[in-house]
């Protein structure tokens, strides 16, 4: 069963028992990559390695960079 089908039953079934539906597949994931992250780098912290962003200083290097 796809996660599509899943969904379809689930909010089916909701409407059945008189209930809300379910959040849509997919309506979460920034917030779960976030807090993916925040995790990492507050673990980070403790181990005492300082917090990174490597996309970010990345991006900073090639603002920085001459032109």
């Amino acid at each position: 069963m796809s996660i599509t089908q899943q969904y379809l039953l689930d909010t089916y079934r909701a409407r059945q028992n008189g209930e809300s539906a379910p959040p849509a597949p997919g309506t979460h994931d920034w917030q779960v990559v976030r807090e993916w992250r925040d995790e990492r780098q507050f673990r980070a912290v403790l181990v005492g390695r300082p917090a990174r962003h490597r996309f970010r200083a990345a991006l900073n290097r090639w603002r920085q960079r001459p032109t």
